[in-house]
């Protein structure tokens, strides 16, 4: 694994998409500020703190087959790290993580298509660490920061040397396997399933309401619909 460190830059998903070609597989792209992070659906992710974790990985993996499912591999070991600093954290569909209902943790893949095949991924997460109370309040959806939920600073690099370590271990037999490997682990973190859910479509602003039911063993959302019909939800934002 190589690792790039950069004090400032736009978007690390977006430095790693750009010079793809010429990053090496499993290179590691960190930076302490991004100008211009975002998430799913295009938000913006607040990205001016040194003290938290801006990071993409470039993954180029031989079977792309379960590629779409390392999203949620890499949520499932962001929590394992988070439980270790004795808070309990949640993984809402399909890959954000969350600590007393507020996200704590981001997580953004996007393919790279060469000659119109997939060549590989960009793996970007963003996770607070270290944020002021002000900050988090001002964001516009409910949030935290891990020294918040803990009431200590949190020392940057022991966290991200262990989710980088936690990441490899086990990313051979994710990308093998895809979700069914890991979807034990994956459950243990979601208190959703059996409740009523809202689904957001990235394209419109209505919500479709729902009973969620479970996840298949490709990691997609089995849900109720309001005639008790079953559906299955490919994507989508989750509010619950």
């Amino acid at each position: 694994m190589e690792i790039l460190k950069f004090k400032s830059i736009d978007s690390t998903n977006t430095y790693s998409k750009t010079n793809f070609d010429c990053l090496k597989d499993k290179t590691a792209v960190i930076a302490d500020e991004q100008t211009n992070g975002r998430g799913r659906f295009e938000r913006v992710w607040v990205s001016k703190n040194c003290e938290n974790i801006y990071l993409s990985l470039v993954l180029k993996p031989q079977n792309i087959r379960y590629i779409a499912n390392l999203t949620q591999y890499m949520s499932v070991v962001t929590a394992d790290i988070l439980q270790t600093y004795n808070v309990q954290p949640q993984i809402k569909w399909p890959n954000d993580v969350l600590v007393n209902n507020k996200k704590i943790c981001g997580i953004l893949s996007e393919s790279v298509i060469k000659n119109n095949q997939i060549s590989g991924i960009v793996l970007g997460i963003g996770i607070n660490l270290n944020m002021d109370a002000k900050t988090i309040n001002s964001i516009d959806r409910p949030a935290t920061s891990l020294n918040l939920e803990t009431g200590q600073k949190i020392d940057k690099e022991v966290f991200l040397q262990n989710l980088l370590e936690a990441f490899w271990k086990n990313y051979d037999n994710a990308v093998q396997y895809g979700f069914e490997y890991f979807k034990k682990d994956y459950l243990k973190y979601v208190d959703f399933l059996g409740k009523t859910i809202f689904i957001q479509q990235r394209d419109n602003d209505k919500k479709e309401q729902y009973i969620a039911k479970n996840i298949d063993n490709q990691g997609n959302l089995i849900v109720l619909d309001p005639t008790n019909n079953e559906k299955i939800i490919y994507s989508g934002d989750l509010i619950y």
